[in-house]
């Protein structure tokens, strides 16, 4: 059989046509997660959350965490009134949204033990958005879930 430049030419551009919608089948079924589905607005409020990071530094006793095999310890200001305290503790994963949890702030002798049994090892962004009376404050840090059994 012999080809001539009218089957070439013919072969090559099905061939790029079969490429593209191969890579748009692929690209359909890709999987992306938003940080959050309300991105525009959180946007707009970012400065709120510099000023509280801003008052969160500033305090006498910072609002430390720990990291353990099953849980994360949250210790919150010894000179604050844990009764007034209130607020949000999100687990962000950014590989996948359905990792994601939220807690609320529950103070019991100014420490709030969250348990990490139930989510996948990985990393995650530790959100803290709280209030004591009316002063709000902001903490985030980057932490590793990673269930070693001792």
């Amino acid at each position: 059989m012999k080809l001539n430049w009218g089957t070439g030419i013919t072969t090559l551009y099905l061939g790029f046509v079969a490429m593209i919608l191969l890579l748009v089948t692929m690209s359909i079924g890709q999987k992306i997660d938003l940080v959050t589905e309300h991105y525009y607005e959180e946007e707009l409020a970012y400065q709120s959350k510099i000023d509280k990071k801003h008052r969160s530094a500033a305090l006498e006793m910072p609002l430390v965490w720990q990291v353990q095999d099953q849980s994360i310890t949250l210790f919150y200001p010894d000179n604050m009134d844990e009764k007034a305290l209130s607020g949000q503790v999100k687990l962000y994963c950014p590989s996948n949204d359905k990792n994601d949890r939220t807690f609320t702030v529950l103070s019991k002798n100014h420490t709030q033990v969250i348990p990490t049994s139930g989510l996948p090892a990985g990393n995650y962004h530790l959100q803290i958005d709280w209030k004591h009376k009316d002063q709000t404050y902001y903490n985030e840090d980057v932490i590793v879930i990673s269930h070693i059994n001792p």
